[in-house]
Parts: structure tokens; C-alpha cells; sequence
């Protein structure tokens, strides 16, 4: 067996996504053995040393840091793992693109568009291996669903329509800012819903089906004031806390998307639709295993939805992991993440999606934003033809 070459992780914040992402690096030697690289836990960084020490502890990091900029000093460590607030992204990639390091940031890249764009110039300019946790493409029925649609059986795409839907911040008592709600402080995440939910759909949705080309957008912010955590005192609320969009993709189709952190019920639910000339598919995360599929060429007697259950071993991702019928959870796009990212450095290619990539969902969710501000269309730049949008 060839001698496997170590890839030293420093991670950057130990919240919710520290722990998807190092449990990502944990798990993939054990169900991608075939891979040349091994994630190695080198360093881990917070600002608070106990709790950084206990996280190190919990997930078996060798080493702690309470600042990032010794993460990008050091000679130790190959890969810069970004899962700091995002008005941080900026200012770490960039460092550690300086540095030579290869990067993989969290979702979205940046606050704003400009941010996005000094990141993927400072990324380029050094030639670093990067990605973006853009962890749903990586359901292995989403990746299925990839596949039936760029096998052209859908035919003519119509329409795209996808939702994401939380209710966690209904109470008007939920503070802005500070370590837990630091989504609710523009400052900190650059917008709301738009940023954190649609970011996802709209990257999936250009994955699946091309670049947008336009928005028409509306956002409400329904509780105008919060707490801010940091200084106590009540503030304006900057974030939307709802976005309703449609827009023009490249190859015609007609898009709608919503997202709300104000659907009460909802945790997390995340659907999409696709309608074609000849068939549909959806999807929906809380029955993320299955992926539904309508073909018009069946024989009408039969003719309806199918349930196709993600588990068998010639699907998406599924031979690495159980026998068929046993099925796998969200934890697992984030090993699927991390395999893909280990295997481009074996081949060569990018791990999509790269920062380029995700600057273009940047430039929709500004196009977004700026739409509901002006009530107007909005053009998007997009340049999708100009990324490989295959993972």
C-alpha cells in the first residue's frame, strides 16, 4: 500500500461547524481509505483558551492556538479550515493565502461582494487549493439528482422552486450579536436569511441548473430592534429576517425561492423542485435518503411520482458507507466534503465549489438584497459558463 501523505488542518472557531468539519476529518480515513491524503488534526483556534482546550480534547486536535494569525504562522500546518463569523472570512483567507496555505472557508464567502472578491483575487493570486462548504451537494440524492439532470432526461427545465424555512427567532427576546446570535448582527454576518439560507438554495440551484441571470426581490425584518449581546443596549436590526425571490435562469427557466426564519414548525426544511419538458424531481432534507421523480414516458396507467430511495452502492457517495436500505445522515455531507477535497488533491482539479464558484452565489444574494432596497429587477453578473460547475 502506497504511503499515504499527511494534510495538517488547522481549524479556525469550534462552533456548530467546527464540529461538522472536524468530524468530517475524523471519519473519512475510515470510510475513503483509498484516498493519498490524511486529514491530521494539527491545530486547533479560539479566542477562549479553555474552551478551545476542551474542543481540542473532545475531537483529538494535537495543539491550540487563541489566535488565528499563529494558525497561518505556523510551519505545521498545510490547510486553513475558516468557521469563524463571516466578517472574518475576508480578512483570514486573504492572510492565508498569502501565507501559501490552502483554504476551505464556510459558507457564505463573504459578507458583501467586495469582500468576496478581494478573497477569490488574493486565492488566485497565490494559486492555493481552495473550497466552500457548501455542504448539500454532497446528500448523495442531490448529487443523484445532478446526474438524472445533466443525463438530459428532464429535457427543457421550466421552472426551479426551492424554500428553506427555520422559526428559531420568532421571540423578540432573541438577541442580536455575541457568540450563539452573532447571525442576527448585519455587522457580524453581512445580511440574514439571504446570506445563511438562500446562499445554499442558490448555489444548489446553479449547480443543478445553471447560472441566474436576474432577481426581483422582497425581504421584511420583523422585529425592528434586539438586544445586542456585546453592549446591552437595544438596537436596530439590521438582518432580513425573510426573503422572497424569483429570477431568470440562463437556460430559461423561470426561479422562486423563499426562506424565513418565521415559519413557525419548521426547524430546517430545505425543498427543491425542478419541472421539465419530459420529467420533475424534488427533494426535501428531512427525508433526505429519497429523492422523488416524475416521468411523463411512463405508461399512463402507472404514470406518478417515484420514491427513489439514495442507499444502494451505484448511487451518489453510498458504496462507501452501509449495505442498500440503511441510510445516512447530514453529518455525512461533510465527510463527503472532505473526501472530494482530498481526492482533488491526488487529480489535480478543483473541489467544487471553489471560492470563484461561490462568488458567483455571492453576486446573487447582493443582487438580491440590492432588489428588495430598490424594489426593482436586479441583474446578477453572474458569469456561471466561466466556472466548471460539475463536482
Amino acid at each position: 500500500m502506497a504511503t499515504k501523505k499527511d494534510l495538517r488542518i488547522g481549524l479556525i472557531g469550534t462552533g456548530f461547524m467546527g464540529r461538522t468539519h472536524s468530524n468530517g476529518y475524523n471519519r473519512v480515513p475510515n470510510f475513503f481509505p483509498d484516498l493519498q491524503y490524511n486529514p491530521v488534526l494539527q491545530a486547533v483556534c479560539s479566542r477562549n483558551e479553555a474552551s478551545v482546550r476542551a474542543f481540542a480534547d473532545q475531537w483529538g486536535y494535537k495543539s491550540i492556538e487563541t489566535d488565528w494569525r499563529a494558525i497561518i504562522a505556523r510551519d505545521d500546518i498545510d490547510a486553513v479550515d475558516i468557521c469563524t463569523p463571516n466578517d472574518t472570512h475576508a480578512e483570514i483567507a486573504i492572510a492565508a493565502a498569502e501565507a501559501g496555505k490552502m483554504i476551505l472557508c464556510e459558507k457564505p464567502l463573504a459578507r458583501n461582494l467586495t469582500e468576496a472578491q478581494a478573497m477569490v483575487d488574493a486565492i488566485e493570486k497565490a494559486g492555493v487549493a481552495n473550497t466552500v462548504w457548501y455542504n448539500y451537494r454532497r446528500v448523495p440524492a442531490v448529487t443523484l439528482a445532478k446526474q438524472i439532470i445533466d443525463s438530459g432526461k428532464l429535457g427543457k427545465i421550466f421552472h426551479y422552486r426551492a424554500n428553506f424555512l427555520q422559526d428559531w427567532t420568532i421571540n423578540a427576546n432573541v438577541p442580536q450579536g455575541g457568540t450563539g446570535t452573532w447571525r442576527m448582527d448585519v455587522e457580524a454576518a453581512g445580511s440574514g436569511v439571504t446570506g445563511d439560507l438562500l446562499a445554499h438554495c442558490i448555489d444548489t440551484a446553479m449547480w443543478l441548473n445553471g447560472g441566474i441571470t436576474d432577481v426581483s426581490a422582497v425581504t421584511e425584518t420583523f422585529v425592528k430592534e434586539r438586544m445586542h449581546q456585546l453592549t446591552g443596549k437595544m438596537q436596530p436590526v439590521g438582518i432580513d429576517d425573510a426573503c422572497i425571490f424569483h429570477c431568470h435562469f440562463e437556460n430559461g427557466s423561470l426561479g422562486l425561492f423563499e426562506s424565513t426564519r418565521y415559519a413557525r414548525g419548521h426547524k430546517a426544511l430545505y425543498t427543491f423542485e425542478i419541472n421539465g419538458e419530459n420529467a420533475s424531481i424534488r427533494w426535501d432534507l428531512h427525508d433526505l435518503n429519497r429523492l422523488e421523480y416524475f416521468d411523463y414516458a411512463d405508461d399512463g396507467i402507472v404514470r406518478g411520482w417515484r420514491s427513489i430511495h439514495v442507499t444502494d452502492g451505484d448511487q451518489p457517495y453510498m458504496g462507501k458507507w452501509w449495505v442498500p436500505g440503511l441510510s445516512i445522515g447530514y453529518e455525512h455531507t461533510f465527510v463527503h466534503q472532505v473526501a472530494d477535497f482530498l481526492k482533488s488533491l491526488e487529480t489535480g482539479e478543483p473541489c467544487q465549489p471553489t471560492f470563484r464558484d461561490s462568488l458567483e452565489t455571492q453576486k446573487v444574494c447582493e443582487a438580491v438584497i440590492e432588489s428588495a432596497k430598490t424594489r426593482s429587477w436586479k441583474d446578477t453578473n453572474v458569469e456561471w459558463n466561466a466556472t466548471v460547475s460539475v463536482g
